[in-house]
């Protein structure tokens, strides 16, 4: 989701994680320049500069930066065979690179630590409306990643990998859909698209069947990855020009311990989805994502100090009660 110093309330997930992902044809497989660590990121959180090496929160620290390696594969090339011949002798062995948590037995369903399994808390909510992640391709393996928590709450959400030059067609099937009425989570900072800035009224005129064409389903189309990838998805995905866009107006402070915010109001993916729900009139959905996305918080947090959750928190007793 978005979110920024002045535009706090939508979040986007940090990617820390390289891409691996085989693209289409015509788009460039490995991190891109657009992909490269940022300060900005859409869920407020430091990204290193990229004149720094690259660190990943979870994984540790990277062998080399992107521009030690260019550089040094250059000095290599100049100093010719026998130089690059006398270097490996000297320089000392490499160790296996293993990631930090590379160890960790996780549970295959709900991809935290076994220790403190979000499984039991699984419940499913019922809401009118829907969400759309159009999803960077380093997004899908980050475990912190609070995106997923939305799709274990709502069935009915839909998520799309992003490649710049392969559209997914299944999402250009549903945006043609007259049934759904798609508005774009964005901030409303730029005034080239402020003709298309809408407010919460809009969702609910959507609803209502006196209104325009009758009543449609809202849907809430989030952009998955950091801010630099979000705006870029936003700026050179064609299919998103002609939609409303929806900037999310509220007070609430992120209660997300897993990432150290910028802000406190820099909220991240579930919370932007919670507070969507409950602006549209999706209470009920809401609170169960809520009281899911603080179980996640809590379970993943006691995982990474090694220890097992003494017992349940008011949320999971909440979730356990819904189950019954």
């Amino acid at each position: 989701m978005l979110e920024c110093a002045a535009y706090p309330a939508t979040t986007l997930e940090p990617d820390y994680t390289m891409n691996d992902t085989t693209e289409p044809a015509g788009e460039t497989a490995g991190p891109s320049s657009d992909d490269m660590p940022e300060a900005d990121t859409v869920d407020g959180l430091y990204h290193p500069p990229a004149t720094e090496p690259y660190q990943d929160p979870d994984t540790g620290p990277s062998d080399d930066s992107f521009a030690e390696a260019a550089e040094g594969s250059f000095a290599e090339a100049a100093e010719g065979s026998s130089a690059e011949a006398a270097a490996d002798q000297a320089r000392p062995a490499r160790r296996e690179f293993k990631a930090r948590g590379s160890t960790v037995t996780r549970c295959d369903t709900c991809r935290l630590p076994a220790l403190n399994c979000l499984c039991p808390y699984r419940v499913e909510a019922e809401s009118l409306a829907r969400f759309w992640l159009i999803t960077h391709p380093l997004e899908h393996l980050k475990p912190t990643n609070t995106g997923r928590l939305i799709a274990d709450v709502l069935p009915s959400t839909e998520v799309f990998t992003w490649y710049r030059t392969a559209p997914d067609e299944r999402l250009l099937e549903l945006l043609a859909d007259e049934r759904f009425a798609p508005f774009v989570i964005f901030p409303d900072d730029q005034p080239d698209y402020a003709d298309r800035v809408v407010g919460m009224q809009a969702v609910r005129d959507a609803i209502d069947p006196a209104v325009g064409n009758g009543a449609r389903i809202p849907v809430f189309i989030i952009l998955d990855g950091t801010w630099r990838q979000a705006r870029r998805i936003f700026r050179r995905s064609s299919y998103l020009d002609g939609l409303p866009v929806l900037p999310l107006a509220t007070e609430r402070e992120t209660r997300y311990r897993l990432r150290k915010p910028a802000s406190k109001a820099h909220l991240c993916t579930a919370e932007v989805a919670a507070e969507l729900l409950r602006q549209a009139g999706d209470g009920d959905a809401g609170q169960v994502l809520d009281d899911y996305f603080d179980a996640f918080n809590d379970s993943y947090g006691a995982s990474r100090r090694h220890s097992r959750l003494p017992g349940p928190t008011p949320a999971m007793e909440r979730l356990l009660a819904r189950r019954t």
